[in-house]
């Protein structure tokens, strides 16, 4: 008689383990570990003086003006990247989703991005963004938007849109594979309906196709809102966080401090307080977006 768990065969439960093992050590442990860290004076050159200081790193944090500034670079940065790779992502995917030649080409071509490491992808854009032989100043030079070549890595604005426009072309792809999986479930059936009776384009848009791709859009959105708060290969590959400090984002503050100070205690304190944001920001964001609800027009 084979061991009963919960009234249903052990081995389902058995088969499981390993994963639940490789998840319990390379995701919950670190987690764990970060937050007892936070609470901790924790300076790997000064273990002496290591021991419990409650949320003494956290009040500094608070004071600290660096951080402050990187907490609102990196607000910045996950809105507007996330904002315009979902828009490019989904026009590019309703694009795909229509039938011409060498469609399928296009879209293995469309894809390659998303496969480019952050650290290529970063050397790519530097290139590009050269003031002496990047290909973007010289495409502006030739359409009249300049006059002459710019410093984009010496102006904070400059360098924070530079950064984005790589970000953004390597995060659209992700975007349109997935809402073009979500659009190829759709069936022509539905459009034909909406057809006979009158429907634009725009109006199939807003009550059909918007509708039946809006688990895939908000889980998607989710997802990029927090692989692109983590990014630090990008960033710190093309700017290092400069000038003065313009694009520093958390990931990338928490980088430096501790190669700086191997103040484990002080970066944990900074990423602690970044899990507790992401996980408060994607409950209500799934709440309000009503993630998994089924909607009619």
């Amino acid at each position: 008689m084979k061991k009963k768990i919960f009234g249903k065969s052990a081995r389902p439960y058995l088969m499981l383990l390993p994963t639940f093992a490789i998840i319990g050590i390379f995701m919950l442990y670190p987690i764990l570990n970060t937050f007892f860290l936070s609470t901790q004076n924790h300076v790997l050159t000064n273990m002496k003086d290591a021991g419990f200081v409650g949320l003494d790193n956290f009040k500094t944090l608070l004071q600290d003006e660096t951080f402050i500034k990187a907490a609102g670079n990196s607000l910045w940065w996950t809105v507007v990247n996330v904002g315009l790779q979902a828009f490019f992502g989904l026009l590019v995917a309703l694009l795909l989703n229509m039938k011409f030649k060498g469609r399928g080409l296009f879209r293995a071509l469309m894809f390659t991005p998303w496969a480019v490491g952050g650290i290529l992808v970063a050397l790519i854009w530097s290139f590009m963004f050269n003031e002496s032989v990047g290909v973007v100043g010289d495409l502006l030079m030739k359409f009249g938007i300049l006059d002459h070549r710019m410093s984009w890595f010496s102006d904070g604005t400059l360098s924070m849109w530079a950064l984005t426009i790589a970000n953004t072309w390597r995060g659209i792809p992700f975007f349109a594979i997935s809402i073009l999986s979500s659009l190829q479930t759709i069936s022509v059936e539905v459009y034909e309906s909406a057809d006979v009776d009158g429907a634009n384009a725009w109006t199939k848009f807003w009550k059909i196709t918007l509708p039946l791709i809006k688990d895939t859009l908000l889980l998607t959105i989710l997802l990029r809102t927090i692989w692109t708060l983590n990014v630090v290969d990008i960033i710190y590959g093309m700017t290092k966080g400069g000038p003065n400090f313009s694009t520093l984002t958390i990931p990338v503050y928490i980088m430096m401090v501790f190669n700086d100070t191997l103040d484990a205690g002080y970066a944990s304190a900074m990423a602690v307080l970044m899990i507790l944001a992401l996980l408060i920001f994607s409950a209500i964001y799934l709440k309000v977006g009503k993630y998994g609800e089924e909607e009619y027009y």
